[in-house]
């Protein structure tokens, strides 16, 4: 049986179905949510990052929520596209929400496709939901599933660092998620990154690429 933690209950809950309702559900509300917070789009960062990758590669969102991120990859371009979301709600307003975007239940302790079935594989404020107990199996889930990349966009810190969320805690961490991976597995290497100042605080979100 797949592991179910305490986090997964949280978001399983009506806690995750208020975190979809209110937030981006298409591209361009993405776009201006990212501009807001760090004078950049999403799109912005996106080319940065995959500007020269081929349109045709295999790409996994693993916590896909209703599947912008992927929607915004899709808008420059990107054709074969799938997610993995735990939220049943979220998947089901996927169903609505994208068209020609693979995007199905499921965990990031459990991925359910075969090892190296993809080009790239990426979380976007993910990792962060993953108590520092669990990650490994995460990270290990995510290395097992992709053939070429693992790219991320989390919350940045020199080390694990809680933070209350909402009111809650045991619920977000953050830290050097590109360094993790590479610690844990040795034939990864970096092959970007870069830190993105948020405009309203001195905290700092990172996007890294890593290279099999």
């Amino acid at each position: 049986m797949s592991k179910f933690t305490d986090q997964m209950q949280q978001w399983s809950s009506r806690f995750g179905k208020e975190y979809t309702d209110r937030n981006p559900l298409t591209p361009e509300a993405m776009n201006d949510l990212y501009k807001k917070r760090f004078g950049l789009s999403r799109t912005e960062l996106n080319i940065d990052f995959l500007g020269d990758v081929d349109r045709s590669v295999k790409i996994l969102e693993v916590g896909a929520n209703v599947g912008t991120q992927l929607l915004c990859l899709q808008s420059i371009g990107f054709l074969n596209l799938y997610g993995i979301e735990l939220q049943s709600y979220a998947v089901e307003f996927s169903k609505e929400n994208t068209k020609g975007i693979n995007l199905i239940q499921g965990s990031a302790f459990d991925i359910p496709f075969k090892d190296a079935f993809f080009d790239i594989v990426f979380t976007s404020g993910v990792l962060i939901h993953i108590s520092p107990s669990d990650i490994d199996l995460a990270l290990q889930e995510i290395y097992r599933c992709t053939r070429n990349y693992i790219w991320g966009f989390e919350y940045y810190a020199d080390k694990y660092e809680e933070i209350t969320y909402r009111g809650e805690t045991n619920l977000l961490w953050k830290t050097n998620f590109s360094k993790l991976y590479m610690e844990k597995f040795g034939d990864l290497k970096l092959v970007m990154e870069k830190k993105y100042k948020y405009n309203d605080s001195e905290n700092y979100d990172s996007m890294f690429l890593l290279a099999k």
